[in-house]
Parts: structure tokens; C-alpha cells; sequence
């Protein structure tokens, strides 16, 4: 009980210090971060979630009951990590004059991710296998 309320006061603490930030860079900004938090919400729930819900109910036909957690696992770290690097895709802010902004190549690095994923999804899928076939 004592770490949740450390925990949830230290939360609160940087909640109230972004806030005083925040408040400290003019309405224009405030304005801007209230736009793009309220687009970020209508993306989701717009968009994102009933994607989500949609191929997650075709899954369902397709994928076999003995890997549905396992490919739950993989859509779930995938989407994740798609939702930060899409942003980065087309590279916004980048300037020739100075490649220290945006330097890397983050549609490549994104794909090594998704590919790193399936691979060791795979391999834990096998891996249930053979310790379902043991026992």
C-alpha cells in the first residue's frame, strides 16, 4: 500500500510539474498540446481501436487456438512500436544542414523490430510445441 501511494505520489508530482511547464510556455502552446492531445484520442478511438477490434475478430477465424496468444503478443509489441515510429517515417523536421536531426533510417529500424518479433514468436510457438509433445 505504502509503494502504490509513493508511486501515485510521485506521478501526481510530475503531473503538476508538467503542468507548471506547460502553463509557463503561453496559450499558443497550451492551445497546441489540448489540439494534439484531443487528435491523439480521436485517432485512437476513431481509427485505432476498431482496427484493432477488426482484425482481431478476423484473427480469430484464421489463427489456431494454440497460438492465439502468441500472435496476440506479437500484434500487440508490433502495434506498439508502430504507433511511436510512424511519426518518424517521413521524417519531419529533418534538415540538410544539420543530420544530427533524424539521422537514422527509422522505416529500416522498424521492420528489423517487426521482424525480430515474428521470429521469436515463432520460436516461442515452437517451443510449445515440442514442450506440449514432451508431456
Amino acid at each position: 500500500m505504502i509503494t502504490r501511494l509513493s508511486l501515485g505520489a510521485v506521478g501526481l508530482a510530475g503531473l503538476a510539474y508538467g503542468a507548471w511547464l506547460l502553463l509557463g510556455t503561453g496559450w499558443s502552446n497550451i492551445v497546441a498540446a489540448v489540439e494534439w492531445l484531443a487528435g491523439g484520442v480521436l485517432l485512437h478511438d476513431g481509427v485505432v481501436a476498431p482496427l484493432s477490434i477488426v482484425v482481431a475478430a478476423l484473427a480469430l477465424r484464421v489463427v489456431p487456438s494454440s497460438v492465439r496468444a502468441r500472435v496476440a503478443a506479437a500484434a500487440i509489441v508490433i502495434g506498439t512500436t508502430a504507433t511511436q515510429a510512424l511519426p518518424l517515417f517521413d521524417r519531419p523536421g529533418a534538415k540538410p544542414d544539420n543530420p544530427t536531426l533524424l539521422p537514422r533510417d527509422y522505416v529500416t529500424g522498424w521492420l528489423v523490430i517487426v521482424a525480430l518479433v515474428v521470429v521469436v514468436s515463432a520460436a516461442l510457438v515452437l517451443l510449445d510445441r515440442v514442450r506440449a509433445r514432451r508431456s
